[in-house]
């Protein structure tokens, strides 16, 4: 019984088809280890084939885990988002070692991003009904801030809870 291999030239070709789309989608954007292998799979690239090529990419420097994640984490900071939501959003795209304090230091630290949120959505209303102070809290918690620095949040300004209805 005769067992058919691929011929060199198609593997050549496939490492090329390859390389190609990974070079595309870093062209646009950033991308993590993680996510290269996913979209690549998703094209039908099995990932024995794709790993070699993604690491040649990472050797050149072409894809980097560590550049991909300064530029994320700055890029969710800036958009309002907190520690816990950029934590999972990185953990679901490969990276769990990220160092998110520093850039958010760089940026004013999480407690004047959490200030900057919450007065771009609800200006500094200083007396709260019971449900509109949780729907504000579920907002800011959503958006991955702690209960604890929200809580700090509401005592810096100086919000109270109006618990006459």
């Amino acid at each position: 019984m005769k067992t058919t291999t691929p011929s060199l030239s198609t593997a050549i070709e496939r490492r090329q088809q390859i390389e190609a789309v990974c070079l595309r989608l870093l062209a646009r954007r950033e991308h993590s280890r993680r996510e290269l292998l996913d979209k690549l799979a998703l094209r039908g690239f099995n990932r024995d084939e794709v790993e070699p090529v993604i690491d040649g990419m990472a050797e050149q420097n072409w894809q980097n885990d560590e550049r991909y994640t300064e530029c994320y984490v700055r890029q969710r900071i800036q958009n309002g988002y907190g520690p816990i939501r950029i934590r999972y959003e990185l953990q679901q795209r490969g990276i769990n070692d990220a160092e998110l304090d520093l850039q958010a230091e760089e940026q004013g630290g999480w407690q004047n991003l959490l200030l900057d949120v919450y007065l771009g959505k609800y200006g500094d209303g200083k007396s709260l009904t019971q449900n509109e102070w949780l729907k504000r809290s579920r907002f800011l918690q959503q958006r991955g801030f702690s209960g604890e620095m929200i809580k700090r949040l509401f005592a810096e300004l100086k919000i109270k809870l109006n618990r006459s209805t």
